[in-house]
């Protein structure tokens, strides 16, 4: 995939959409381990969207954490507020989200 891509307008909607949304991932004291990325792979193939959360006893800022796992995901981020991350990543075989025109 080729990442940042989104334009504001689809960044917008899929903000939007990420307010309803609960973490499916969290990183938490180990940091981004093998397992967490794994996870927010599984999670971003079925899902495109997900939040993240980083706890309060991750070992590093929650703002890296969450750029380091987007890295590794090989995703796109699309918003980061206090500990929690959007990230998104369209899945070409069964697209779940339709973005307007």
């Amino acid at each position: 995939m080729i990442r940042n891509t989104l334009t504001s307008k689809q960044k917008r909607f899929l903000r939007a959409m990420g307010t309803e949304l609960d973490p499916v991932v969290n990183v938490g004291k180990e940091g981004v381990t093998p397992t967490v990325v794994e996870s927010a792979k599984d999670a971003i193939t079925k899902r495109e969207l997900i939040k993240v959360r980083v706890l309060q006893n991750a070992p590093e800022e929650p703002k890296d954490a969450i750029e380091r796992l987007t890295t590794r995901v090989d995703a796109d981020l699309v918003q980061v507020i206090g500990r929690n991350g959007l990230l998104f990543k369209r899945n070409f075989k069964k697209p779940q989200i339709e973005f307007p025109e």
